[in-house]
């Protein structure tokens, strides 16, 4: 190998070091965020167990009883924290656990295996499109309120950032001022944004999207789509006709299906999934405004209640607060209390 081709190397391999560490920082301070996001919710559990363990007090029924409530307060839901105690209590009798302290560490095991994992995990963790789907469709769907809008501008920020081209379809043509809240965030994120007027067709306006979309080019198009109540027929039919409208343009699309809830509205999240889940084809679940409740636990109803994976959650107002979900992160840092409890003490 001559000297050319050495330093070539070095430089690549140094390139390569530096893009690791960049990522590492990135994900350490993605973390912090959804601890400091979780807060709300990870201290009402804290103060069942953390108390129990620096009390020094041993599991037995009445601290599981005791834990139970703190998970429905959390809004894990009774089906699904009924679940997650008899787990518990058979782990607690066949592995011999006995101190309160261990508690965390099987609640955070207990509630890894019951979130559905992405098989898109890898790509969502960096914003990476699959290979040979470009454009690359995401259609948005979701209840009015439920902070659609500004996950598509925080998609479109992310997908921006990770170097790709992004393109806006603003079909939600029923609200007014859908378009200009949408172009707001459209130009915060540095992308382009299609759309008509008001009362225009939803369909039509997908699938001028994706024709401009493939004469500019684009990597990732992301189509808004109306919001109104779920329980309204005439909603699920225009979003499964913007579907197929848009499958004349590319036979792929929509690659994903993201619905949108409201982690504040709790378990009422979970009868707007099921609703939308009966007529279109969701692909993965964006939870919001975890920062803004003690109810995160409702993250862990929805996914085992669906057995459907959370893409991305919302734990903040800011354009970079959208979050890939790993259901590893987000156990330790809902149940990462023993540890600072532990800290505390000391």
């Amino acid at each position: 190998m001559g000297l050319f081709d050495k330093i070539k190397g070095k430089v690549k391999e140094a390139i390569e070091e530096t893009k690791t560490s960049i990522r590492e920082t990135i994900d350490n301070l993605r973390y912090d965020r959804l601890k400091d996001g979780l807060a709300r919710t990870r201290e009402g559990i804290a103060e069942k167990i953390g108390v129990a363990a620096r009390q020094g007090r041993k599991i037995d029924d009445q601290l599981l009883d005791e834990l139970e409530e703190a998970l429905i307060m959390a809004d894990v839901g009774a089906d699904t924290t009924v679940r997650i105690s008899d787990r518990l209590r058979d782990r607690v009798r066949a592995e011999g656990f006995s101190d309160a302290s261990d508690l965390g560490r099987l609640l955070r095991e207990e509630i890894g295996t019951l979130l559905a994992k992405s098989p898109s995990a890898a790509n969502d963790r960096h914003f990476e499109i699959p290979a040979g789907r470009r454009p690359y469709v995401i259609m948005v769907v979701g209840v009015n309120g439920v902070g659609k809008t500004t996950t598509i501008g925080k998609l479109a920020y992310n997908y921006r950032n990770a170097g790709h081209s992004v393109l806006i379809g603003a079909a939600d043509t029923f609200r007014a001022a859908a378009n200009e809240q949408l172009e707001v965030w459209a130009q915060r994120a540095g992308v382009e944004i299609v759309g008509q007027g008001q009362g225009a067709d939803p369909a039509a306006v997908a699938y001028d999207t994706l024709q401009a979309a493939l004469a500019r080019d684009a990597d990732v198009v992301i189509i808004d789509t109306a919001g109104r109540l779920h329980n309204k027929s005439s909603l699920m039919a225009e979003l499964e006709k913007m579907s197929r409208v848009m499958k004349k343009v590319a036979p792929h699309a929509p690659d994903e299906v993201f619905l949108v809830l409201d982690a504040t509205t709790g378990q009422n999240a979970i009868q707007q999934a099921q609703e939308f889940t009966r007529s279109v084809e969701v692909t993965g679940l964006v939870l919001t405004k975890l920062d803004g409740t003690a109810k995160g636990g409702v993250v862990i109803a929805i996914a085992d209640t669906l057995n459907m994976p959370v893409r991305y959650i919302g734990v903040g107002e800011r354009i970079d607060d959208l979050q890939p979900f790993d259901a590893e992160e987000f156990a330790s840092a809902l149940f990462s209390f023993d540890e600072n409890e532990n800290e505390k003490e000391e």
